[in-house]
């Protein structure tokens, strides 16, 4: 069960469709204020039950006036719990409450200069001309007599309302996005002044709650935890470590393709600095032999994931008395694979941590982390006195470095790729650019090429560099990278590669592209 102190702050997220759902929850989250997404047709009576402080309705790419649009239950509004209405979530609020919404002449895609009208409530200490990030065809066109306007644009009479005598709210522009810069304040007024929130979400808080549920849960058994190298997984073993100790098994598979120096990191941190019991299994030889001769990306994954599961299945059945499995699974994981009881359908994708393993294994699961989101995960490894070189580390893929290494998997070429790859960070953690992209990482082409060397000529392979800026890794933009930096890195890569002569920089956002490269 949640904590009452939390739960008494929910804050209840109806997605209509919109790609910032996940990043409105992110918002609300840094006001210390606890969050859910669910779907958006929600029965008002199940929303009862829940008894959130606040609703806020998400922007949609519909229209609200097409036959089929998406709509919440009108009782909703009878609840008496605050409503903000987000883009399309505005139109809808205000058109199931008597107003008009219609195609504009004029369509708003971008930054706009937006006038307050009413500097109280909903825009307290928001500047009188404020820039807002406006993305709508539709908007609402005629309140009545039930809404008071609260702010405009040149194009957008009605960027901001409220109701006269419901605590219902509505703004045109998404301030959510960095793009509005006062956007933060808005969403604070509602939360504080409008939904009376304190800000009780926070992480000394959800340790002490979460310390609690897995003793209550566990009891005397022992819980086995599959380190892979990556945050999510390093966390969610710290904070079981914290809380049942010795009950605690952790397993790290070493399929040979991970990352230079990960097999050393987790063995210091988890056996050294924690005292774990960790078992380490050498199973680099068995991966490389089943992947001999595979070049076809899927078929790389399934063989790694049956290897993988033979592997694990085989060490855990050396640790007595475990009856439960625990995983990295993260709030989006959840989302996205429709594993919230209220939330939205899966759309996306079935992530690899919600089911399969435990299935195969026999164990009851465990995932400590399904509300929390990736940054709210790497403070709460700080908290736990995670070393920040684990806390920060960028995200690695299961299958690891077999994605990256195009074509056949042989020793030589991850010892190409490994050795590129750390240059290529070092020269980012150099420069301080690790922690202002999300994920980089070096890519080993089958593709060979003429090149000079001296008086000599050569015919080599090509290393791709990698680097996105992303919130949410559902979407990403490539990041622009000093030339500088890019010039030192290529400069080193061939100088001290061997069987190297060429370095290209991905410029492909997702989509079209996806960020790692198979």
């Amino acid at each position: 069960m949640m904590n009452p102190s939390l739960e008494s702050e929910r804050i209840l997220i109806f997605d209509f469709g919109s790609q910032y759902a996940q990043l409105i929850a992110r918002r609300v989250r840094e006001q210390n204020v606890f969050c859910q997404i669910v779907r958006h047709d929600l029965p008002a009576k199940r929303v009862a039950e829940l008894a959130p402080k606040g609703i806020i309705f998400s922007g949609g790419p519909s229209s609200v006036y097409e036959p089929n649009a998406p709509q919440c239950d009108p009782a909703i509004f009878e609840l008496g719990i605050p409503v903000l209405g987000i883009c399309y979530g505005m139109q809808l609020a205000c058109q199931t409450l008597g107003g008009k919404v219609g195609r504009n002449h004029a369509r708003e895609y971008g930054r706009a200069d937006c006038r307050v009208l009413e500097s109280t409530g909903l825009f307290e200490n928001v500047d009188a001309s404020t820039v807002v990030w406006m993305s709508h065809g539709d908007q609402v066109q005629a309140i009545e007599g039930d809404f008071l306007p609260l702010a405009e644009t040149d194009t957008c009479p009605i960027a901001a309302v409220r109701h006269r005598t419901r605590p219902v709210y509505g703004l045109q522009f998404h301030p959510e996005v960095s793009h509005t810069p006062q956007g933060s304040i808005v969403l604070r007024n509602f939360l504080r002044n409008v939904c009376g929130c304190q800000g009780l979400w926070k992480m000394q808080t959800f340790i002490e709650r979460s310390i609690e549920d897995l003793k209550t849960r566990v009891g005397t058994s022992r819980v086995i935890c599959g380190l892979s190298g990556g945050v999510d997984s390093a966390v969610t073993a710290a904070l079981l470590l914290r809380a049942i100790g010795h009950q605690v098994a952790c397993i790290f598979v070493d399929n040979g393709l991970l990352r230079e120096g990960e097999s050393d990191l987790v063995r210091k941190t988890f056996r050294d600095w924690f005292r774990a019991d960790l078992h380490v299994v050498d199973a680099k030889d068995r991966f490389l032999s089943a992947l001999k001769g595979v070049t076809d990306p899927q078929q790389k994954r399934k063989i790694i994931g049956k290897v993988f599961i033979d592997v694990f299945k085989a060490e855990a059945q050396h640790i007595p008395d475990a009856r439960f499995l625990a995983q990295g699974t993260l709030y989006p994981d959840v989302i996205e694979s429709g594993g919230a009881a209220d939330g939205p359908a899966a759309t996306i994708k079935t992530h690899h941590n919600v089911g399969g393993l435990p299935k195969e294994l026999g164990f009851e699961l465990v995932e400590p982390l399904r509300d929390l989101f990736k940054d709210e995960v790497r403070r709460l490894g700080t908290e736990l006195g995670l070393p920040e070189s684990l806390v920060w580390r960028h995200p690695f893929p299961g299958p690891g470095l077999a994605v990256r290494c195009l074509g056949e998997i042989t020793p030589e070429k991850l010892a190409t790729l490994r050795h590129a790859d750390v240059i290529f960070l070092d020269e980012l953690e150099r420069s301080g650019w690790y922690r202002r992209t999300a994920q980089a990482f070096a890519v080993l082409l089958p593709v060979q090429s003429v090149g000079v060397m001296g008086d000599g000529r050569t015919y080599e392979d090509t290393i791709a560099l990698r680097a996105v800026q992303t919130d949410d890794f559902m979407t990403a933009d490539w990041s622009r990278l000093p030339e500088d930096l890019l010039a030192r890195a290529s400069t080193r890569i061939i100088n001290n590669v061997k069987g190297v002569n060429r370095v290209v920089y991905d410029i492909s956002s997702k989509p079209p592209a996806t960020i790692e490269w198979e």
